[in-house]
């Protein structure tokens, strides 16, 4: 049985005529206490205010790189371990720390990393961890340990990072792009003026 009396007494105010029936299955006449707001048990419909709400404020924009609001960010790599650095940096670039974030878009913020040779690896890793690479040719495999990249190219421990932790496609490459690593205090981008960002602990 449909009853409209507990609609007409929980909704004061609010005429019948503003309410879009829905399927109901009580078996008698419910009460405000038993018919909380749209959660009544036994109620599988739902009461809908006709031009209560403005559909249009609800609207989803999509973001390109052009209305993206980019901006630039200072990430400073002392004492910070590489993996949680990582990760907060790839999420910067990816934009999810946006209201606005799009996944098919480049609508993350330019990010530039100092002092990336004080960055901090934890346990044994200096020694345990490994970096390969391929020349392509037979006998062309090159092993290197964290310690060893430290010492010729220390950028490249957090470039290698971050590249991973970012989509495998066109995007993911286009993203990259967007970080700037670069050893000791010093960069390129005042011209920018990158805003200080603080990595979470």
């Amino acid at each position: 049985m449909f009853s409209k009396y507990c609609a007409r007494k929980f909704l004061a105010g609010v005429s019948s005529s503003t309410l879009v029936r829905g399927k109901h299955s009580c078996s008698g006449v419910c009460t405000p206490l038993e018919l909380p707001l749209y959660s009544h048990p036994e109620f599988s419909g739902v009461y809908q205010l006709r031009s209560a709400v403005d559909t249009l404020s609800y609207k989803t924009v999509s973001v390109n790189k052009e209305n993206a609001d980019k901006k630039w960010l200072l990430v400073d790599a002392e004492g910070q371990r590489l993996g949680r650095l990582c990760s907060e940096i790839a999420r910067l670039l990816r934009g999810k720390h946006k209201v606005n974030f799009t996944p098919h878009a480049d609508c993350g913020d330019y990010v530039i990393v100092v002092n990336a040779e004080k960055v901090v690896l934890t346990g044994n890793k200096w020694e345990d961890k490994e970096y390969l690479r391929y020349s392509g040719y037979p006998g062309g495999q090159y092993r290197r340990t964290a310690k060893e990249v430290l010492e010729r190219t220390p950028e490249r421990l957090v470039e290698n990072a971050v590249r991973g932790m970012l989509p495998k496609n066109r995007l993911g490459r286009a993203i990259y792009k967007n970080l700037h690593v670069v050893v000791g205090a010093e960069h390129s981008h005042e011209a920018q003026q990158p805003t200080a960002h603080a990595i979470p602990s």
